[in-house]
């Protein structure tokens, strides 16, 4: 062992000490062994506390602190890059998913109505609507929520998200040559256009799910959410089965965008310059575009919702529609070219609110990240 350094406690006072005998058990000890023993044990307890204060120091020391836990600053979150990335995309699916719960009920009207406009059925929406609530219940206005809160997810997050991208690209000089308005058509058109491919599988979750009561009850599939029609269609159709009708899907997209984001964007910036309060310019720019995408994109979902509900024939096992043209085309050499806006009315009455929400949202979304410093 390491000797023990000399202190005072080992040193006896003097000679007689050393002659004193202690007798323990039958053995005898002298006074300075039994000191020595218990100056021992007293150094131990000293070198013990000693290396536990070198230890808490060495803790205390930069680099052996434990990482700090502190809550991140809102100046820290705003320039992240992952932040930067991901805030348009949030705040689309925020505005889409309030949005879509408000006008749900007059979405699977404005589906039954197409059906029946399809199938030479009256269309009148308070028929269907009062016959819908009288055969099927209230609850019956919400099928296909879960689709629907999904699609807005992936479709409007991405749509608004890649718009605002697009034009902050779109606003730097080289692109000074190209007209505003063709600036804002051409970067709500691409918005649209790939949102709406990577939003078609719950689209079309969304579509069967709201048509499904109107099938006899033999042919119905009767899924029990969005998962489940998912996970069904890519185990009975494929996996390309869930991107059925995306190439109308896109059209539709496409002309819905360039409806509500261009329109929308130009007519905040011409009410701007005409002198109205920012208010005005958002509530006025959100109706204007309400009903330019409903007008510019209806043909193209009727005939989407038409293509997403077809099924084969049980007897021939053959499709009714080869493609989203043959079906154009056959709608209207069935009821004429204005068949493609049946139901324009009820169409527009769910998307100028849809657009308004969504936009009003939008705008008020971001002023919410900006008053919290983000």
């Amino acid at each position: 062992e390491t000797p023990l350094p000399s202190t005072p406690h080992l040193e006896l006072r003097s000679q007689r000490h050393r002659a004193i005998m202690v007798s323990f058990m039958g053995q005898d000890f002298s006074l300075e062994d039994v000191c020595r023993v218990e100056d021992i044990h007293r150094l131990r307890a000293l070198a013990i506390s000693r290396e536990a204060v070198r230890l808490v120091g060495q803790l205390n020391r930069p680099s052996f602190r434990l990482p700090s836990l502190r809550r991140p600053t809102a100046a820290s979150v705003a320039d992240s890059a992952v932040w930067q990335a991901s805030k348009p995309l949030i705040t689309g699916s925020l505005s889409g998913i309030v949005a879509t719960c408000c006008i749900q009920p007059m979405d699977m009207i404005k589906v039954r109505v197409q059906l029946a406009a399809a199938e030479g059925r009256p269309t009148s929406p308070f028929t269907i609507a009062s016959q819908t609530l009288r055969n099927e219940g209230v609850l019956t206005f919400y099928s296909g929520l879960s689709a629907g809160l999904m699609r807005q997810v992936v479709y409007t997050g991405a749509r608004f998200g890649l718009f605002d991208m697009f034009m902050e690209k779109a606003s730097d000089p080289s692109f000074d040559a190209v007209p505003g308005f063709a600036k804002k058509a051409l970067c709500g058109i691409s918005a649209g256009g790939i949102a709406a491919v990577a939003g078609t599988p719950a689209d079309l979750a969304l579509i069967r799910m709201q048509s499904d009561s109107l099938l006899p009850e033999a042919q119905r599939r009767n899924y029990r959410g969005v998962v489940h029609a998912l996970s069904t269609i890519a185990r009975t159709e494929g996996v390309a089965g869930l991107f059925k009708g995306a190439s109308t899907t896109a059209a539709r997209a496409m002309a819905t965008n360039f409806g509500s984001l261009a329109f929308n964007a130009q007519a905040k910036e011409t009410l701007g310059d005409m002198g109205a309060s920012p208010t005005v310019q958002v509530f006025g720019g959100a109706l204007i575009a309400g009903f330019a995408s409903s007008f510019f994109s209806l043909p193209m979902d009727f005939v989407k919702t038409q293509i997403q509900k077809m099924r084969a024939d049980p007897a021939t096992g053959k499709m009714p529609f080869s493609g989203p043209l043959d079906c154009a085309v056959q709608q209207v050499r069935q009821g004429g070219i204005t068949r493609l806006w049946s139901g324009f009315p009820t169409y527009y009455m769910r998307m100028a609110p849809h657009a308004m929400i969504a936009l009003v949202l939008q705008d008020k979304i971001k002023g919410m990240w900006s008053a919290a410093g983000l």
